[in-house]
């Protein structure tokens, strides 16, 4: 059964080797292997990407938006982070609960997320997304500029945080160059990244 996207804003599938991509006004957010199992219905754009036949039968809360996302191909970890997203806020209950239900795909249920506590609004101990409790544990020695969520059955993705207040422009090269497969760049070195020095991806 092929996955439908209806989404608010022009969308098009970029399709990059094997892999194809949902991208809105020319930002990736998320691919079609991460996202198989998710129905989003927020607007009057289709656009259907051929679900994973692994992931048959697995049913995901989806997300009310569609995160600004952008992950790794599935692989043994390299580098310092598994993706990079681009929240619209300093929220992180806000902003959290469509970033988990994406996560999810390849996570499986999510049992806790760590954040640098000096990055976001003070945020609740837990709060309840997706039909579960997810825990939220700030610490002030988390890698700046980084996220962690942790699967119920320890797995775990580490995300690059590009900031709300980026440009489009360059949010866009970060997000692309930390999700290349081979990317092994530091969070300071990938903040850096403008639009004119995004690495190509393969």
């Amino acid at each position: 059964m092929p996955l439908q996207f209806v989404l608010d804003n022009p969308s098009r599938v970029e399709i990059i080797g094997d892999t194809s991509y949902v991208t809105i006004q020319s930002r990736v957010v998320a691919d079609s292997n991460d996202l198989a199992g998710f129905t989003v219905k927020t607007g009057s754009v289709a656009v259907t990407l051929k679900k994973d036949p692994v992931d048959v039968g697995r049913r995901h809360t989806p997300p009310v938006q569609t995160p600004r996302l952008r992950l790794k191909p599935k692989a043994p970890h390299s580098g310092y982070v598994d993706g990079a997203w681009w929240p619209h806020s300093a929220d992180l209950t806000a902003e959290l609960p469509d970033l988990l239900s994406v996560l999810s795909v390849r996570l499986g249920p999510i049992g806790r997320v760590i954040y640098n506590v000096n990055e976001w609004a003070k945020p609740p101990a837990k709060f309840a997304t997706g039909g579960r409790t997810v825990r939220l544990d700030g610490y002030r020695l988390q890698p700046a500029n980084t996220v962690e969520a942790l699967g119920l059955n320890y797995n775990r993705i580490v995300l690059l945080v590009v900031s709300p207040r980026a440009e489009p422009d360059q949010a866009h090269a970060i997000m692309m160059t930390a999700a290349g497969p081979d990317n092994a760049l530091t969070v300071d070195s990938l903040l850096k990244i403008s639009a004119e020095e995004q690495e190509t991806p393969v």
